[in-house]
């Protein structure tokens, strides 16, 4: 079977860890499966891809603080660089001819490049199913439905998808009646639930003795994700990490993001040096060992660093991101409603209320005994493979009947 993937890719890295994350546990359980991703992600490569999985590495293109759309290394224009991305992705579908096409996001991709390829599966791959994957949480209600009714996205959805898979919780974000789906959209919907995490590749006692973290310290995690807009928020813990009582023994593990500009990244080191109990790093693939090995978390809220810390099971301090999207916001504002976590707001990072926070949650071991489905990579494998067997099937049968009216297997959307 053949699966071909798209994820949207402008801004940091959460679109391609989420994206990447299903591919993996689709791979490890549908037989014989083989996935074509197709991303413009810068880091795409520094990753560990699992067998079974290639890629088709699309022109960056990147979205600044205002939401407008620019290109991000190529000395071409918007345009050029759409088309260019367009192209090749309707080559892929035309080559690879998949059994299933899982968009992410954006229904007719950014800025329309996925126009020709819908149009291409439906008319010339009409046994290939379709199948849009959205976060729990996009934007606001008001942005979102402006913004998808401008771009007719309802229609497109109702026009060329089969099915609309949420990796989120209709209690902590109901898409479908925020959003103003209609009925039949709203019918094709399925909440997955969220991605939970495996447990990372190296024991808790391990990472903490790398990081020299002795039994009587406490070992805090500060993860702005990609990093591209994190630096306010290192910054911000690191004059809260000053005004800590100097009886409090902490040690601090900031890993800042492959995107954080050179220029804040070195603001960062600079900051930390004359501190022995600040570490630093730039990336890594395994953030789950490091979760894992902290007493406590200080991040944003994008979703996969969310799934993440609730998969680990630890305390955290959430200072989420507001701008351009109000998605973040919304997310920890709901979240921390049900006792998942402690949130700062980020329009008054307060270093005292952020320093009081961090030992409040250096106090727990966790925030609340509310049981999040995390099941959603089984959801979604579930979901996929059943339509995917009818692609199989119906195209068997064709090959073996191919004037006959026998009927195509039906599943229902």
């Amino acid at each position: 079977m053949r699966l071909l993937v798209y994820s949207h890719d402008t801004y940091g890295l959460g679109n391609i860890r989420r994206m990447l994350a299903i591919c993996e546990h689709l791979l490890s359980e549908i037989p014989e499966l083989s996935i074509l991703l197709l991303s413009g992600s810068p880091m795409l490569q520094g990753f560990r891809l699992p067998k079974g999985l290639d890629y088709i590495k699309l022109p960056c293109l990147n979205r600044g603080e205002a939401g407008e759309v620019t290109v991000k290394y190529l000395g071409m224009g918007v345009d050029e660089t759409v088309k260019l991305r367009s192209e090749l992705i309707l080559s892929a579908a035309i080559n690879f001819r998949p059994h299933l096409f899982l968009v992410d996001k954006k229904p007719y991709g950014l800025k329309n490049e996925l126009k020709n390829t819908l149009e291409y599966v439906q008319e010339q791959l009409p046994d290939t199913k379709l199948v849009l994957l959205l976060r729990d949480i996009l934007d606001c209600p008001e942005k979102t439905v402006t913004e998808w009714q401008k771009h007719h996205y309802y229609q497109v959805i109702e026009d060329f998808y089969h099915q609309v898979l949420i990796v989120g919780t209709a209690d902590v974000f109901d898409a479908a009646k925020e959003y103003k789906f209609s009925p039949t959209l709203t019918q094709k919907t399925r909440y997955c639930g969220y991605i939970g995490r495996k447990a990372g590749l190296v024991h808790p006692s391990a990472i903490r003795t790398q990081l020299q973290v002795s039994e009587e310290e406490k070992l805090i995690l500060v993860t702005p994700g990609g990093g591209e807009d994190g630096y306010q928020l290192v910054d911000s813990y690191l004059s809260a990490l000053a005004l800590l009582p100097i009886q409090n023994r902490i040690k601090s593990l900031i890993i800042c993001g492959p995107e954080m500009p050179t220029e804040q990244r070195q603001l960062v080191f600079e900051a930390a040096k004359h501190n022995p109990q600040v570490q630093i790093g730039e990336f890594t693939d395994d953030l789950m060992s490091y979760m894992q090995a902290a007493d406590t978390i200080v991040s944003m809220s994008g979703y996969n660093t969310i799934c993440e810390i609730v998969s680990a099971g630890k305390p955290a301090v959430i200072i989420p991101r507001n701008k351009p999207s109000q998605e973040q916001l919304i997310r920890a504002e709901k979240m921390a409603n049900l006792g998942l976590f402690k949130v700062i707001d980020p329009e008054n990072t307060d270093l005292h209320i952020l320093r009081d926070a961090i030992l409040s949650q250096l106090k727990i071991e966790k925030n609340s005994d509310y049981q999040l489905d995390m099941n959603g990579l089984a959801h979604v494998n579930d979901y996929i493979l059943m339509l995917m067997s009818q692609t199989v099937y119906n195209l068997q049968v064709k090959k073996i009947y191919p004037k006959s009216s026998i009927p195509s297997l039906v599943v229902s959307r």
